[in-house]
Protein backbone atom coordinates (compact mmCIF):
# COMPACT_ATOMS: atom_id res chain seq x y z
CA UNK A 1 0.00 0.00 0.00
CA UNK A 2 1.39 3.52 -0.91
CA UNK A 3 2.38 5.81 2.28
CA UNK A 4 -0.23 8.66 1.08
CA UNK A 5 -2.94 6.06 1.66
CA UNK A 6 -2.01 5.24 4.98
CA UNK A 7 -3.01 6.79 8.34
CA UNK A 8 -0.94 7.35 11.37
CA UNK A 9 -1.16 4.71 14.06
CA UNK A 10 -0.39 5.58 18.00
CA UNK A 11 0.62 2.62 19.36
CA UNK A 12 3.66 0.65 21.13
CA UNK A 13 4.35 -1.01 17.45
CA UNK A 14 4.40 2.96 15.65
CA UNK A 15 7.28 4.11 17.85
CA UNK A 16 9.43 1.43 16.85
CA UNK A 17 12.35 2.59 14.47
CA UNK A 18 11.88 1.12 10.98
CA UNK A 19 14.68 -0.87 9.54
CA UNK A 20 17.55 0.87 7.38
CA UNK A 21 16.80 -1.56 4.36
CA UNK A 22 12.68 -0.80 4.55
CA UNK A 23 13.87 2.94 4.94
CA UNK A 24 15.75 3.05 2.15
CA UNK A 25 12.90 1.46 0.14
CA UNK A 26 10.45 3.61 1.25
CA UNK A 27 12.43 6.54 0.39
CA UNK A 28 13.83 5.80 -3.53
CA UNK A 29 10.73 4.56 -4.01
CA UNK A 30 7.84 7.05 -2.67
CA UNK A 31 9.72 9.86 -0.98
CA UNK A 32 12.69 10.11 -3.49
CA UNK A 33 12.76 14.27 -2.44
CA UNK A 34 13.43 13.19 1.00
CA UNK A 35 17.10 13.25 2.55
CA UNK A 36 17.90 11.03 5.45
CA UNK A 37 19.36 12.99 8.64
CA UNK A 38 21.47 9.68 10.21
CA UNK A 39 22.62 12.20 12.76
CA UNK A 40 19.14 13.52 14.05
CA UNK A 41 17.12 10.59 13.18
CA UNK A 42 14.70 12.46 10.85
CA UNK A 43 13.80 12.38 6.63
CA UNK A 44 13.50 16.26 5.72
CA UNK A 45 12.64 17.80 2.68
CA UNK A 46 13.42 21.91 1.55
CA UNK A 47 9.87 23.47 -0.45
CA UNK A 48 10.49 26.11 -2.08
CA UNK A 49 8.00 29.14 -3.24
CA UNK A 50 7.66 31.90 -4.94
CA UNK A 51 6.69 34.28 -2.07
CA UNK A 52 5.45 34.48 1.56
CA UNK A 53 1.93 33.63 1.33
CA UNK A 54 2.18 30.65 -0.44
CA UNK A 55 4.82 29.64 2.00
CA UNK A 56 2.74 30.34 4.68
CA UNK A 57 -0.36 28.91 2.91
CA UNK A 58 1.66 25.47 2.51
CA UNK A 59 2.63 25.66 6.43
CA UNK A 60 -0.89 26.06 7.40
CA UNK A 61 -1.40 22.86 5.00
CA UNK A 62 1.42 20.91 6.67
CA UNK A 63 -0.90 22.09 10.28
CA UNK A 64 -3.88 20.53 8.93
CA UNK A 65 -2.06 16.93 7.87
CA UNK A 66 -0.36 16.65 11.17
CA UNK A 67 -3.40 17.63 13.25
CA UNK A 68 -5.25 14.77 11.40
CA UNK A 69 -2.85 12.77 11.95
CA UNK A 70 -1.72 13.83 15.48
CA UNK A 71 2.13 13.33 14.30
CA UNK A 72 3.58 16.89 13.81
CA UNK A 73 6.57 17.95 12.39
CA UNK A 74 9.95 20.16 13.39
CA UNK A 75 9.49 23.38 10.47
CA UNK A 76 11.60 25.85 9.52
CA UNK A 77 9.73 28.92 7.49
CA UNK A 78 11.48 31.47 5.72
CA UNK A 79 10.00 34.11 2.64
CA UNK A 80 10.04 31.07 0.14
CA UNK A 81 10.85 28.07 1.85
CA UNK A 82 9.77 25.54 4.35
CA UNK A 83 11.95 22.58 5.81
CA UNK A 84 9.87 20.09 7.21
CA UNK A 85 11.43 17.45 9.19
CA UNK A 86 9.72 14.31 10.67
CA UNK A 87 11.33 12.10 13.98
CA UNK A 88 9.52 10.31 16.27
CA UNK A 89 10.84 11.78 19.65
CA UNK A 90 8.86 9.14 21.35
CA UNK A 91 11.26 6.48 20.12
CA UNK A 92 13.97 8.92 20.93
CA UNK A 93 14.19 10.46 17.42
CA UNK A 94 14.20 7.37 15.60
CA UNK A 95 12.50 7.57 12.00
CA UNK A 96 9.45 5.60 12.24
CA UNK A 97 6.67 4.35 9.84
CA UNK A 98 4.70 7.39 10.79
CA UNK A 99 7.60 9.98 9.56
CA UNK A 100 7.40 8.66 6.14
CA UNK A 101 3.43 8.10 6.32
CA UNK A 102 3.32 12.31 7.21
CA UNK A 103 5.77 13.15 4.77
CA UNK A 104 4.04 11.20 1.97
CA UNK A 105 0.27 13.33 2.68
CA UNK A 106 2.88 16.31 2.00
CA UNK A 107 4.09 15.39 -0.82
CA UNK A 108 0.74 14.96 -2.09
CA UNK A 109 -0.01 18.57 -1.52
CA UNK A 110 2.22 18.97 -4.42
CA UNK A 111 -0.11 17.38 -6.87
CA UNK A 112 -3.66 17.68 -4.93
CA UNK A 113 -3.06 20.96 -3.20
CA UNK A 114 -4.05 24.72 -4.36
CA UNK A 115 -0.73 25.90 -4.71
CA UNK A 116 -0.66 25.28 -8.45
CA UNK A 117 2.25 27.53 -10.12
CA UNK A 118 3.41 28.84 -7.09
CA UNK A 119 5.13 25.24 -6.04
CA UNK A 120 8.31 25.61 -6.71
CA UNK A 121 10.24 21.85 -7.16
CA UNK A 122 13.36 21.10 -5.84
CA UNK A 123 14.21 19.14 -9.08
Amino acid sequence: MLLNEQQCVHNDSARSPIDANTRDQLLSEQLDQWQFDADAGAVMRKFKFKNYYHTMAFVNAVAWIANKQAHHPDLEVSYGHCIVRYTTHDAGNSLCMNDLICAAHIDALETNGSFGPNFVSEQ
